[in-house]
């Protein structure tokens, strides 16, 4: 999922990041196959309670808004509506445009502290459940309020994150944003597509892209990228890494290896390509790997 970001309010990078994560998950979760976009305004109370008024004529801030570029028959949801997703295709963006989301950023922050969560995982909920909407949900009927419901459970699992706190996160899920990531990647110079997804033990997903250089020297991998980011919010310990690619097994380079090792040692690490999925651990692709512990 592309995200364009209108961000008007300081917010903590970790919520852009797991925000990201569940939105890809959701265009998963609905069967969406083909690539989409979504606006997301992070912005104050004053703000969401102006375009509340304004458009929905309810005069109070609230926690989040959404605003669907697809009309969609009673009944039928975005993974049903391939002609429709279509129609909303932006050659700019290359990708279908589903809507727009506005977040307060003071209702996550209160509703976060109210629940007993993590602010990000408050943000994560709320982009869900926006998210759900812009792909033809809505909550007015049980019936469709039950719908909607477990579709914001499946995709709040797929990430490790539920209402009753943290769940697994499937290998399947793993490689299904690796190949995500993957989309995202710059590598004009080799043309080979990197994508990767590293599951934290914490439950929380970091996912990465190889980032190339004119320098080519500067390149970045998938897994650096996703290991890097995943360090910089404070996280130090993870269980499995999944890694896209085409056309060959995308297994680490050394030096992604060697920065695994700094951290997961014992980490597994599964490889997707062409339809095909192996595993190995980090061990075995490092032995006798030189780490933390080698300097004691």
């Amino acid at each position: 999922m592309k995200i364009i970001w209108q961000i008007e309010t300081q917010v903590d990078p970790a919520w852009l990041s797991l925000m990201q994560t569940a939105a890809d998950c959701a265009l998963l979760s609905e069967g969406v196959m083909r690539p989409c976009a979504v606006s997301v305004r992070l912005c104050g109370d004053e703000a969401i309670h102006e375009i509340n008024l304004t458009y929905r004529e309810v005069d109070r801030a609230t926690d989040v808004l959404s605003f669907p570029t697809v009309n969609y028959p009673e009944g039928v949801t975005a993974g049903q509506a391939d002609k429709l997703l279509r129609r909303e295709y932006d050659d700019e963006l290359d990708a279908c445009m589903l809507g727009d989301l506005i977040l307060s950023v003071p209702h996550v922050l209160a509703q976060a502290a109210e629940y007993g969560h993590s602010p990000e995982r408050e943000a994560a909920y709320l982009t869900v459940h926006g998210l759900c909407h812009l792909m033809g949900y809505d909550h007015i009927e049980e019936d469709d309020k039950r719908r909607m419901r477990t579709m914001e459970e499946k995709i709040l699992s797929s990430i490790g994150q539920t209402r009753e706190g943290e769940a697994s996160v499937t290998d399947e899920t793993l490689l299904a944003l690796a190949k995500k990531a993957m989309e995202r990647s710059y590598s004009p110079y080799s043309h080979y597509a990197v994508g990767a997804a590293l599951l934290c033990a914490d439950g929380r997903v970091f996912q990465g892209c190889n980032i190339e250089n004119a320098s080519f020297g500067l390149t970045n991998c998938a897994e650096r990228t996703a290991m890097f980011k995943a360090i910089s919010e404070g996280a130090q310990e993870f269980t499995t890494i999944a890694i896209a690619a085409q056309g060959s097994a995308p297994w680490p380079c050394g030096a992604c290896r060697q920065v695994l090792n700094e951290f997961a040692p014992g980490i597994r690490v599964i490889v997707t390509w062409d339809g095909n999925v192996d595993e190995m651990n980090l061990c075995e692709l490092l032995p006798h790997g030189f780490g933390p512990k080698s300097l004691e």
